[in-house]
């Protein structure tokens, strides 16, 4: 099928898979099968408005003949309160030190340590998504979604997502935070399941300082993705020093 234009004198993009519309998000029957159609639409994503992000296969729902997208809540959209928050004070609320003594924070403490500055050097950040996007099809079944949006950050919002419900159900925070990474870092919304996600990273620290004060961001934001690793802040730090690849699970 071809998706038609939203607005006028907008091509329609690529020829796409069979699908169809969830609300406000449309997504393909099966898996695809041909990778290279993700780092299609995201080329096509100037023109068309429609950002596309990866359904990874959720054995949880396919074992009852179910899917998560129609079978499960959602919040009411809240993309139009994005704007007003602050992703500064949304992580130092969402800094929890009730987990452990105090060691797993080190060397940060009691409070957070604020907002990691902005890398000097990017690739670019759609060409980054478009192939990180394709490799990850490419290696297990993902069915495609695309939704409309002027930024893939606000994708959550848009959606009344509730993957996080475990943590909060403002929503519109979450993709407040999701706008700080792309600015900063060039941090693109590319997997979309149940309760996690994935984005590609055009700009990742590139030293374990730098790195420090992104792995206390990651913390705020999913606590669940730091208490199951293991070590602490600091070896967390390590792996996020060039790392292109982000993933957050709230299950």
């Amino acid at each position: 099928m071809t998706i038609a234009p939203f607005r006028p004198g907008t091509p329609p993009v690529q020829t796409l898979p069979p699908g169809r519309w969830h609300g406000r998000i449309w997504v393909s029957d099966l898996p695809l099968a041909r990778p290279e159609r993700y780092t299609g639409c995201v080329a096509e994503f100037d023109r068309s408005g429609l950002w596309p992000v990866l359904i990874p296969h959720d054995q949880r729902f396919a074992a009852n003949g179910e899917d998560w997208i129609d079978d499960r809540g959602r919040l009411a959209p809240a993309d139009h309160r994005i704007s007003s928050v602050d992703p500064a004070e949304v992580l130092a609320r969402w800094w929890d030190t009730s987990c452990c003594d105090g060691a797993c924070l080190r060397p940060f403490g009691a409070k957070f340590p604020g907002l990691a500055r902005r890398p000097s050097r990017r690739a670019d950040p759609l060409a980054e998504a478009g192939n990180t996007g394709s490799v990850l099809a490419a290696r297990g079944p993902h069915r495609l979604a695309l939704v409309q949006t002027e930024r893939p950050a606000d994708i959550p919002a848009i959606l009344g997502w509730t993957g996080m419900i475990k943590a909060t159900d403002q929503v519109h925070e979450l993709s407040a935070v999701l706008r700080s990474w792309e600015d900063r870092f060039g941090a693109t919304l590319t997997v979309l399941g149940f309760d996690s996600m994935e984005l590609s990273v055009a700009a990742p620290p590139r030293t374990q300082g730098r790195a420090l004060t992104v792995a206390a961001e990651h913390r705020s934001f999913c606590l669940p993705a730091f208490a199951g690793q293991p070590g602490n802040l600091r070896e967390f730090a390590s792996s996020l020093v060039q790392t292109r690849r982000w993933r957050f699970s709230w299950a």
